[in-house]
């Protein structure tokens, strides 16, 4: 029997088996699974009545809550694609994203009043304008109105094709012009399952969602969680208190964070005025952790601390950093140091480290090459993009951009972007060891390094850093610290001290190239291999 691959199938299960269950708690409204699949089902049906047919985009311009999860099964539901936009985009970014993509619909939270009010005259192809809030302004109708007036009546979904693209992500843009990245039913589906098969308690877990649902570390875990009826608490914004006092009140178990949002919850004043005993696992993804902060986490929530890795285009989680049989872990800083890592792949997928010829470079824990990987998760390619989607999936293995080690465990450490390797006089120099570094000194609370221009050695590793309140560090006493620990070509020439943080990406990703501006200004950044 075929029976068709679409994550429509887990809310139908959470439906049926969990219908009293808590499914969704958002802000003061909670809803059981029954409540929340009837809202699913009412947004479907309403969209078929306003003409949305297949393959039609419907965006979402709104912070995490219940109707945005709500649109993860209704727009597919309908036939069409959900596509969340990242909040902090501006309306210089949102307008070509919405263009591109033809978006019909927009549903809004009026935070985002006065760029609506210059997407409706930017972005023709928007028919209806549904606000989340109070009717005012370019909106046509609340998404209450909306979806009031449809019957929650059920979506036979025998009649979708799994292949068919249900989402529609939109890259973040830190390192480039964003690429809108097409998941199929089938791709949710199966990456869901791959998940679920890491999950250690799935019957008590209550899933706190800390990180934006536009991201991919975001909505790269409502699907499993709703497939096995689990509580699902939506974080509206990152606030440390916030994140403390809802671990607290609805005693949640698991969150996932990237490392800038765990750097604040450590640094929180109030941390332990709350009781976050609860918690019993946290997923560092995003980008690379340190063994320094997987150790303090650890000390810090009492719980299992352990790094992912994956893109948007494999929707997204490739690797986790879980617990393996054979690997000894008994000894605290072989353990932190594994909890670091990138870690093994998940069921499903094959994940390599290759030269540029495509041959798998020595599994030495030493030897640099890229991350390339296969497998049910991969997207199904670029949005419009053919020759760019050519280029990155190449005969059956999609190219990530991501340069690695890994070792005989097969346990892969991220040590840089492609593009962001710093060669300094020939020799290869990871950003991310050097910013591990940095990071462990105890008086500094973020920082960043990226290449700057050197007549010499053609560039050399600049850092940016910021200090805890209260902290105080030359330049020449963080030189001296990182020279127990880096060789000398690696330490930073250039280390320049701020007093605001450093700019993000709306998923709490570090700006590298808005850092390198000041320093290359001018000057064209040479191309890398």
């Amino acid at each position: 029997m075929n029976v068709p691959l679409t994550p429509i199938r887990f809310l139908y299960r959470a439906m049926d088996l969990f219908p009293r269950k808590t499914g969704i708690v958002s802000g003061d409204i909670t809803l059981c699974y029954g409540q929340f699949g009837a809202r699913a089902l009412q947004l479907a049906n309403a969209l078929r009545s306003e003409g949305i047919v297949k393959g039609d985009r419907v965006a979402f311009l709104s912070f995490n809550n219940h109707q945005l999860m709500e649109g993860y099964y209704g727009v597919p539901m309908a036939g069409a694609i959900a596509m969340p936009l990242n909040v902090r985009l501006s309306i210089q970014e949102l307008a070509p994203i919405l263009n591109h993509s033809g978006a019909r619909i927009l549903i809004y939270e009026n935070d985002f009043l006065p760029i609506v009010e210059q997407l409706k005259a930017a972005c023709g192809d928007i028919g209806r304008f549904l606000t989340l809030n109070e009717k005012t302004g370019p909106a046509d109708a609340t998404y209450e109105e909306f979806i009031g007036a449809a019957q929650a009546s059920e979506i036979d979904f025998m009649d979708i094709d799994e292949n068919d693209v249900a989402e529609l992500f939109y890259t973040s843009g830190s390192t480039g012009t964003p690429k809108g990245v097409m998941l199929s039913h089938r791709t949710l589906y199966l990456h869901a399952l791959a998940v679920a098969t890491c999950l250690t308690d799935p019957d008590n877990l209550v899933d706190l969602h800390t990180i934006p649902l536009f991201h991919a570390n975001g909505w790269g875990r409502p699907q499993t969680s709703t497939m096995v009826g689990s509580k699902q608490v939506m974080v509206r914004r990152f606030e440390p208190t916030t994140v403390f006092q809802l671990i607290e009140t609805h005693r949640a178990t698991e969150m996932s964070l990237v490392p800038t949002m765990a750097n604040a919850l450590l640094n929180a004043p109030n941390r332990t005025q709350f009781n976050l005993s609860s918690m019993q696992r946290i997923m560092l993804g995003g980008a690379a952790a340190s063994a320094d902060l997987v150790a303090r986490m650890e000390a810090a929530f009492q719980c299992d601390i352990l790094s992912g890795y994956g893109m948007t285009e494999t929707a997204p989680v490739l690797t986790t950093a879980r617990r393996k049989a054979t690997v000894d872990e008994s000894d605290a800083a072989e353990r932190h140091r594994r909890r670091a890592m990138a870690g093994w792949s998940i069921p499903g997928v094959e994940v390599r480290v290759v030269d540029g010829s495509m041959a798998p470079v020595a599994r030495d824990g030493k030897t640099i090459g890229e991350v390339i990987a296969r497998g049910d998760q991969i997207m199904s390619g670029y949005f419009k993009e053919p020759d760019i989607t050519a280029a990155t999936i190449e005969n059956g293995w999609i190219h990530t951009g991501d340069m690695a080690v890994w070792d005989e465990d097969g346990y892969i450490q991220i040590v840089d972007r492609k593009k962001e390797i710093i060669i300094s006089g020939g020799e290869n120099i990871s950003s991310i060891e050097v910013e591990k570094a940095i990071a462990a000194h105890p008086a500094v609370y973020e920082c960043a390094v990226v290449p700057a221009p050197d007549e010499r050695w053609g560039e050399v590793p600049a850092a940016v850093v910021v200090l805890k309140p209260g902290h105080e560090l030359s330049a020449d006493e963080l030189t001296d610290f990182l020279s127990a620990t880096l060789g000398r070509f690696k330490l930073p020439k250039l280390i320049e001290f701020r007093e605001e943080q450093l700019p993000k990406t709306g998923t709490g990703k570090i700006r590298k190239l808005v850092l390198k501006e000041k320093f290359w200004a001018g000057r064209e950044k040479r191309v890398q291999g």
